[in-house]
């Protein structure tokens, strides 16, 4: 079921996109596999450069591994820090161009838009769809900025860096006064024994 779903979602993407297509066709039956775990999704690639449902018992020419954990980043920093966490070993040149298909590979949402609403509704419901998402993290900054702004100065709970900085600075300054009232300590007491001989 996962595996048709992917499959069926990256050749629509696919269909879109001639440039990578182009770049999967000269890895025409070649495998791969996908491993989000506990999901495993294996698929070659088709003459055309579209994949292709696959199940074999050989080793996949190329393995992609994400790990479950670093899924969440893919809301917070895209498809680029998504892409960083994934562990791709195989063979080096199918690696490359599957690597640089999924990093580059977008939905052209307009277009798909487009066929149900026509093409200026489209555009108009993305362009307001990009415009409240670009709203919500102006939003969510401001928050964030906000409340680590009244926590660190109006209800000090959380300490600001040049509050660290300064008590930071304020310890080495106890600290090397200690150690010289010490080294005070030592030479008095040190004249104090050769006085009492």
């Amino acid at each position: 079921m996962i595996d048709s779903l992917f499959i069926s979602g990256a050749n629509h993407l696919l269909a879109q996109s001639g440039w990578a297509r182009s770049r999967l066709q000269p890895h025409a039956g070649k495998r791969a596999r996908l491993d989000i775990s506990p999901v495993s999704i294996d698929f070659s690639i088709t003459a055309e450069g579209h994949f292709a449902a696959c199940s074999s018992d050989e080793s996949p020419d190329v393995s992609l591994q994400l790990p479950l954990s670093a899924s969440p980043r893919a809301l917070n920093g895209g498809i680029e820090a998504l892409m960083s966490q994934v562990r791709i070993t195989g063979n080096a040149e199918f690696a490359d161009a599957l690597g640089f298909v999924f990093r580059h590979l977008r939905w052209d949402l307009e277009e798909d838009l487009s066929r149900v609403v026509g093409d200026i509704a489209a555009h108009r419901i993305v362009s307001t769809g990009i415009a409240l998402g670009k709203a919500q993290q102006r939003l969510a900054a401001s928050l964030s900025g906000n409340t680590v702004e009244y926590l660190t100065e109006e209800q000090p709970i959380l300490t600001s860096k040049p509050m660290v900085a300064t008590f930071d600075d304020d310890i080495r300054g106890f600290r090397d006064a200690v150690a010289r009232l010490e080294k005070r300590i030592d030479r008095l007491g040190q004249r104090t024994g050769r006085a009492r001989r």
